[in-house]
């Protein structure tokens, strides 16, 4: 029996829907639905279709262990690709050297500059000969500006807060999937690879699915977030009340 097989044979003996399935887990029923056909393509890796199997396999009261390695045996053990190679590209980048200017090019530049200049000057001079400045008419409006109150500008208001902030920083490369509570829409799903950070601000609750939750340092509103050590989880959160 398969693992697809075997995880659905469990879920009917335990009396669940897939749908059941997918409310203890957080794992889309589609996602579901794939793995019992034992198609792992949307787990999004090999590292998180271990996660969905072993999630799927408690919520539904079978064994993971002999289901992992069956899972190892037809796609490999971890750890059998590296991971930079998951971010090589497949075909090499060509990167084009750069093309020093003609010599002709550089001279023609400096004449132009030296002409535009010497007219700048003689423009400049010729001006400064024939209006000469009112010094009576900038007195007038130095008088006038110092006679002038300065405005004083209202501080403006102290905004309210009506938002959650979430910020994840991964120390691993970590699978994300972020919707709405309200529909179920999709905000992010993909990897945050390791060393880099990603900012969410969202006016409405939201879920939040992590594929290796002890390789991320999570924040919400600036509070650290508590996650799993060891399986994927979905966290919720919502925005301020008031």
């Amino acid at each position: 029996m398969s693992i697809g097989e075997s995880l659905a044979e469990a879920r009917r003996q335990a009396g669940l829907t897939i749908g059941q399935v997918s409310h203890q887990t957080r794992i889309r029923e589609s996602i579901i639905r794939d793995i019992e056909q034992d198609d792992f393509t949307a787990c999004g890796g090999d590292f998180y279709a271990r996660g969905h199997i072993r999630s799927i396999a408690a919520a539904v009261g079978a064994d993971p262990v002999p289901l992992i390695s069956a899972y190892d045996a037809e796609h490999g053990p971890p750890g059998a690709r590296r991971a930079a190679e998951v971010f090589e590209p497949s075909r090499p980048v060509k990167i084009r050297e750069p093309h020093s200017p003609s010599l002709s090019l550089i001279v023609a530049v400096v004449l132009l500059a030296i002409i535009g200049f010497g007219a700048y000057r003689l423009v400049s001079h010729n001006s400064g000969r024939s209006n000469p400045p009112k010094a009576d008419t900038a007195a007038s409006h130095r008088a006038t500006a110092s006679s002038t109150p300065s405005a004083h500008p209202s501080p403006s208001p102290t905004p309210t807060r009506s938002d959650v902030v979430i910020q994840l920083t991964a120390n691993e490369d970590c699978w994300v999937l972020l919707t709405r509570q309200s529909d179920g829409s999709q905000i992010f799903m993909g990897v945050i690879p390791a060393g880099s950070s990603r900012t969410w601000t969202e006016k409405k609750a939201v879920d939040m699915r992590l594929g290796n939750p002890p390789g991320v340092v999570l924040t919400v509103d600036g509070k650290l977030q508590s996650t799993n050590v060891n399986n994927p989880e979905t966290l919720s959160f919502s925005p301020p009340s008031g």
